[in-house]
């Protein structure tokens, strides 16, 4: 590191020793990163050419309202996504206004009265618990007598195979996998490991719907869950696919028959798919698309470096140090709430937007416990973009995700260090 740039960092309130631990850590950490690049290079080219396949033109950019019909920015997206997702269709829209939108639309669109909705690998992310009925809310799966069963992972974090089978019945009609481990402290899978489950299931009732969340996976690995048996794989705009200039979105993509039963669900029978305006902003979902691999691998770094960064101070990390990397997020447990709400700060601290914001825990909607989030987001609640987030209660563990940049998520992971040093939560002597 150059001394104008060490300067730089303590003009930024981050002492010497934070800055110096990090670039120790940083020296190690080389080959993993060729690595990442060497994955981001392939998801580059394959994001590429799908838009030369799909003879993507400026013409696709130009603003639609009203009905949008006959979009065409809108339309040619849709097949891009299915090409990078080698899926037979997708629906790729701003009316769908998160990775929790997306799922709810996909569940409540492929599934009917008397249906059981099956998750073979623990309890879901918190936001989707109101959504089947887990948590009593308006307009449930269980309102529409929609049934949910569940099969814990195993102590080791795999996969309960007899359970799983015991579990499938005659009404199970579809099996949702979440790849990312979410608000758990549990590993996150690797697509090879859902395709196993995926085949598993299958063989067992080759009729059920398979819908993976693939929420933070998007791009870490050379293939997506579609690529090995998925029906349906669903995401964000404003997490990995949407490389940090979709300024709000979500994606399904799979079969054509259960993306059609999603776009009648999103607008209204006999409509689906052919309104829907874009409003202007194709450039940005497209130009987002074809930045998010290497917006990814700065994320990938960032994570693995936080990782290795905490590990090294003793504090449990999921996924550890070297393990390979199945999404963006990496977990890390304080065992207090002073820790979790040490590293927000600091992750905050470190954002080119609202920087001298202090966040503080609250009662977030749809979450069971006060929840502490930091982040300074071009994009509102982009968690491609640095932040990091976390449940007060126990084991306080937090989530830290995103970077458009590897240089702003070393900043941030180093501004994090130096809170909790300040906090005397962590000593560097």
């Amino acid at each position: 590191m150059s001394l104008i740039t060490e300067e730089l960092y303590r003009q930024m309130g981050i002492r010497r020793s934070v800055v110096t631990f990090g670039e120790s850590v940083c020296e190690e950490l080389k080959e993993r990163f060729d690595a990442i690049d060497a994955i981001a290079e392939y998801n580059q080219l394959k994001v590429i050419h799908a838009m030369q396949k799909n003879r993507v033109s400026d013409a696709c950019f130009q603003f639609a309202s009203g009905y949008g019909y006959d979009d065409l920015g809108r339309d040619t997206l849709e097949k891009v996504y299915a090409d990078i997702f080698h899926t037979e269709d997708a629906l790729v829209r701003p009316q769908i206004t998160c990775g929790t939108h997306a799922l709810s639309l996909a569940l409540a669109a492929n599934l009917r009265p008397g249906d059981e909705l099956l998750s073979p690998a623990g309890k879901p992310y918190d936001t989707l618990e109101e959504v089947i009925g887990i948590r009593p809310s308006k307009g449930s799966l269980a309102e529409y007598g929609i049934t949910y069963s569940q099969v814990d992972l195993l102590e080791n974090g795999s996969f309960d195979y007899e359970a799983i089978r015991r579990a499938i019945n005659e009404k199970t009609r579809l099996v949702t996998i979440q790849r990312s481990k979410g608000y758990q402290t549990r590993p996150s899978f690797s697509v090879k490991q859902i395709g196993e489950l995926i085949a598993f299931v299958k063989e067992i009732k080759p009729e059920v719907i398979v819908m993976v969340d693939n929420c933070y996976g998007e791009f870490v690995e050379t293939i997506e869950p579609s690529d090995v048996g998925a029906d349906m794989v669903v995401g964000s705009l404003i997490k990995n696919p949407g490389g940090g200039l979709a300024p709000i979105g979500g994606y399904i993509a799979g079969r054509k028959d259960l993306i059609e039963n999603c776009s009648y669900r999103l607008t209204s029978p006999g409509l689906g798919k052919e309104v829907g305006a874009s409003l202007g902003i194709m450039q940005s979902f497209y130009q987002g698309l074809f930045l998010a691999p290497t917006v990814t691998a700065s994320a990938l770094k960032g994570a693995i470096f936080a990782a290795n960064i905490y590990e090294r101070l003793s504090f449990p990390v999921i996924p550890d140090g070297t393990e390979d990397r199945h999404d963006i997020i990496q977990a890390v447990t304080f065992g207090k709430p002073e820790g979790v709400i040490a590293f927000c700060r600091g992750i905050q601290a470190a954002a080119p937007v609202d920087s001298y914001v202090t966040p503080e825990p609250w009662a977030m909607p749809g979450y069971d416990s006060d929840v502490i989030m930091a982040a300074g987001a071009f994009v509102q609640g982009s968690s491609i973009e640095l932040s990091a987030d976390g449940p007060i209660k126990p084991p306080y563990a937090v989530y830290f995700q995103g970077g458009l940049t590897w240089p702003h998520a070393k900043l941030g992971i180093l501004m994090s260090l130096e809170y909790l040093v300040r906090e005397e939560i962590v000593s560097l002597s």
